[in-house]
Parts: C-alpha cells; sequence; structure tokens
C-alpha cells in the first residue's frame, strides 16, 4: 500500500508526539507519588516527635527493670489531641512489640491482637535515623497498605529505648491524590494534542506540498509539458529542492525552445538548397536550362552542397562535443601564423569591403593547443568579423602572454551587439533577427563550438562590445613552456580584460554562425 509523505511526516510526529506525552506523563506521575510520600513522611515525623517529647518529659512515672509505666492519661489524651489533627492513628509498643496505648478502643483496634515484628522492632530502635518508614502493612497488622512511621520512645536522661510509637495513616489517600493529578494531566494533555497535530498536520502539509507538486510537474514534463513551476516560500533544504527543481525546469524548456528553433533553423536550411539543387538539376536534365548556361548553374549547386556540407560539418562537431568525444591532441606551434594564414584565406572578402588590417605584424608567439581546433576558433571568429564589419572598417589582432596563457583578441568595428544579446551570443542555435538577415549560411552553432574548444583546452572566451562602436571577442590558450627538453600546458590564472581600443567608425557586428 502507497504511504504519502504527507502520512509519513504526520505519522512520525505523531507517534513521537504521543511518546513524549506518555514518557513526561510516566515521570509526572511518578514525582507526584514521590512528592506525596515525601509529604506524609513529613507530616507524620513532625506530629510522632511532638508526641514522643511530650511523653518522655511528663509520661513515663516509673521505669524498673525493663519495664516502663506510665501516665495512662496524659500518654491517652495526647494521642487523641494528635491523632484526631492529624487524621492519623497512633499507638505505643513496648520493646517485644506488643501495643501498651492505641488511639483506637482495644475491642476495635487491630494492634491489640497483632504485635509488630521483632523485625520492625529493631530497625526502629536500631537504624541510624532512629526511625522506621513505609508504605505497607506493617509485618500483617493491617489488612490494606498504609504509611506507617515508628520512633524509639527514650528516657529524658538516656538514650536507652522503652518502647516504640508509631503513627499510620491509610494510603488510599495517594491512590486519590494520583487520579486527581492525572485527571489534571490528561485534561492539559488532551488540549496540547489537539493544538500540536493541528500544527503538525498543516506543518506537514507545507513541508510535503513542494514535493507533491515537483511529482505533479515531473508527470507533466512526461507529457512534454515543461511550464510547470514550484512555489517556493522557504529557506530551508526543501526550498533549496524547490529552487533546485525551478533552476531544473528554466535549463529544460530553454534548452526544448533551442531544440524546437534548432530544428526549424536547419529544416528552413536543409530545405533552401536542397530545393535549389534540385530545381536547377532537373532544368539541366530536362533542357530548360541551356548548355550555355549549365556552367553557371551547376556552380550554384556547388555552392549549395557546400553550404550543406557546412551545416551537417557544425552538426557532427556538435554531436562529438555533446558526446564529450572531441578531444585535444595538443601540440606546440605559432599562433601568430596561424592568424595570419586565416585572415589571408578571407583576402577576397576583405578587399571586396576595402578592410584596414591591424596586428598582423605581431611577434612570434608559442602556444600548447590543438593545432587544427584552434585554426577553426580563429577560422570562426574571424568569418564573423569580415562578415559583420562595415565597409572600409577595420579587424584588428592582438595577441598578449598572460603567464601560463597566451590572449588572442579579434576585433572588428561596426553596429557592435546590444546588451540583451551578450549573454546569449555563445548559445547554441542562438542567431539575432538581424544575423538573419546578414548571414545566409550560419544555424547559430559557431560560436557554441568556439566556447566548447575553448573550454576543452582549459581558457576562456568572452566577448565585450559597444552598440555603434565595435564587437571584440576575447579568448586564452595555454602558452607553451619548455621544462627541460619536455612542452607543458601552464593552468589558467585569473586575467584581467585587454583595454578596449578605439575603433574606426563604421557599422557592423560580429554574429554567431
Amino acid at each position: 500500500m502507497k504511504k504519502s509523505i504527507f502520512s509519513k511526516y504526520f505519522g512520525v510526529y505523531a507517534s513521537l508526539l504521543l511518546l513524549s506525552i506518555v514518557f513526561l506523563g510516566s515521570l509526572f506521575m511518578m514525582f507526584s507519588a514521590q512528592y506525596f510520600t515525601t509529604q506524609k513522611k513529613e507530616l507524620l515525623q513532625n506530629n510522632v516527635e511532638i508526641v514522643r517529647k511530650l511523653i518522655t518529659k511528663g509520661s513515663v512515672v516509673d521505669w524498673e527493670n525493663g519495664v516502663a509505666r506510665f501516665d495512662t492519661t496524659l500518654v491517652q489524651s495526647s494521642f487523641d489531641i494528635f491523632s484526631e489533627a492529624s487524621s492519623s492513628e497512633i499507638f505505643l509498643t513496648d520493646l517485644s512489640g506488643n501495643t501498651q496505648f492505641c488511639t483506637e478502643s482495644q475491642e476495635s483496634c487491630s494492634h491489640y491482637r497483632r504485635s509488630v515484628s521483632s523485625d520492625i522492632i529493631n530497625k526502629v530502635c536500631q537504624s541510624s535515623e532512629k526511625s522506621y518508614f513505609e508504605l505497607g502493612k506493617l509485618g500483617g497488622v493491617y489488612s490494606s497498605r498504609y504509611y506507617t512511621l515508628g520512633v524509639p520512645l527514650t528516657l529524658s536522661d538516656t538514650e536507652v529505648p522503652i518502647g516504640c510509637i508509631f503513627i499510620t495513616t491509610s494510603g488510599e489517600g495517594m491512590s486519590e491524590f494520583l487520579q486527581e493529578m492525572l485527571r489534571l494531566f490528561l485534561s492539559a494533555s488532551l488540549i496540547v494534542l489537539f493544538l500540536a497535530f493541528m500544527v503538525i498536520y498543516f506543518a506537514s502539509a507545507r513541508m510535503s506540498r513542494p514535493l507533491r507538486e515537483m511529482s505533479k510537474a515531473v508527470k507533466r514534463f512526461g507529457e512534454g509539458d515543461y511550464s510547470s513551476r514550484i512555489h517556493v516560500d522557504s529557506v530551508d533544504e526543501i526550498g533549496e529542492l524547490g529552487n533546485a527543481f525551478n533552476q531544473m525546469a528554466d535549463a529544460i524548456a530553454s534548452q526544448e525552445t533551442m531544440r524546437r528553433s534548432f530544428i526549424a533553423n536547419v529544416s528552413h536550411e536543409l530545405r533552401t538548397p536542397m530545393t535549389s539543387i534540385a530545381g536547377f538539376v532537373d532544368g539541366i536534365l530536362d533542357g530548360t536550362i541551356t548548355p550555355n548556361e549549365e556552367r553557371h548553374y551547376l556552380t550554384l549547386v556547388s555552392e549549395e552542397v557546400k553550404r550543406l556540407s557546412r551545416l551537417v560539418r557544425s552538426m557532427l562537431n556538435l554531436s562529438r562535443i555533446e558526446a564529450g568525444e572531441l578531444k585535444i591532441n595538443a601540440s606546440t606551434f605559432n599562433i601568430t601564423d596561424t592568424i595570419i594564414q586565416t585572415v589571408l584565406s578571407f583576402e577576397k572578402q576583405i578587399d571586396a569591403k576595402h578592410l584596414d588590417i591591424v596586428g598582423l605584424d605581431a611577434p612570434k608567439t608559442m602556444v600548447e593547443a590543438d593545432a587544427d581546433l584552434i585554426h577553426q576558433v580563429i577560422y570562426n571568429l574571424t568569418e564573423n568579423a569580415v562578415k559583420f564589419v562595415n565597409e572600409g572598417g577595420t579587424l584588428t589582432f592582438s595577441l598578449t602572454n598572460e603567464g601560463s596563457f597566451t590572449s588572442v583578441s579579434i576585433k572588428n568595428t561596426g553596429e557592435g551587439l546590444n546588451k540583451e544579446e551578450l549573454p546569449k551570443i555563445f548559445e547554441r542555435f542562438y542567431k539575432t533577427d538581424r544575423s538573419r538577415g546578414m548571414d545566409k549560411n550560419g544555424v547559430g552553432l559557431g560560436l557554441y563550438i568556439v566556447r566548447s574548444i575553448i573550454q576543452l583546452h582549459g581558457g576562456k572566451i568572452s566577448v565585450r562590445s559597444t552598440p555603434g562602436e565595435f564587437t571584440e571577442f576575447i579568448f586564452t590558450v595555454p602558452t607553451a613552456k619548455i621544462r627541460g627538453s619536455s612542452l607543458t600546458i601552464g593552468k589558467e590564472k585569473d586575467y584581467p580584460e585587454p583595454p578596449v581600443k578605439e575603433a574606426k567608425d563604421g557599422k557592423g557586428a560580429t554574429e554567431s554562425k
């Protein structure tokens, strides 16, 4: 049978509360009984001491051969007075345990019919406290339990006992007292339990509510609904779990949105060139395109095929990155040469836009990285810079040695990026609306792949931009270090942002492929 979190919480707390009430009740009743017994003992002790002093001072008439003779009237009157005042029985025995005086008449008094045992008499006379106290039947003298206190009776000028004085009272008073205490305790406990159960009920419901909501949200997630969120109003572990769940839900929803966007983009990017290729090939085959025009349209088909190839390559790289299969093959190379070779590959586009190139005269800079992957990074960033630089603008390349890492900057003048775009620029599948109009070949994977490659090398990549002025990408790669005869890759330290160099006027902005 399935038990909910709420029922478990409520059951555990209620059980603990009930056990606590039972435990406290047991302690309360035990201490109450002990308190009642102590009070009875003190009361009997005070009364019997007064009686003993009265008898010792004036009641003993003669003491001969171990037998005492008492003033019967004085003894009996003293017993009667204190018996009535304390609601108790008082009787006097000799050292053999036989009753000599009692507050009850001889006919109805059980003390005359039964002697107090010698063991009890010895305890009264020989104990260090010179007294005896019990809650019992006084060795069979009583048929039910009585509180009994016995003290030795001695002569005024000697410590030699001549008898024992006992004072007794019924033990039924404690039962009545404990029953009253138990009634008060149960009344208070019922009120406390009612209030506590109410608190436990609502507290358990509140603690389990986020878990129930998460369970429902997970089920809706499985059904494809990613809009569910958890209402969090606590700062404990449950609250942290709720916040973590909401963050996960936001990430999943964002990934789902990007996935759908990516599918739509890829579908569009695939459909357009494939439609063009099919149309051109069909035109050649059915003679619609004349032989003189075939070369021109075959060139267009070739460009569309290359576009499809770039898309497939980006998808494969993305798949390898997400599967963790993209590994670096580190080697030592001059990154300055890589930058120069990359720029030369864009010579036609650079000349067409009449661009100025700054920074290619940088000194030889050796790094320890995967040459092919770093070339891909520089190629993608340079391609974006050339694509979005303004007509007659400037491309600036700079290298800065920062110890264990080398910082590479690729900057272009132009429109720049808005503040809203900067945090999203490295997300996969992200393309701004402006880039859709300017970039006919990208699908929003270039910069995501670039960042992944840099992170594989232990470096960092960042972007900074001022709208209407420039956009600059800065990334770091390990600097090659020679120790003995071996090359090592250093670990990155926190590096300062390179200073921004003012760019020429013009418009344009880099954008993700």
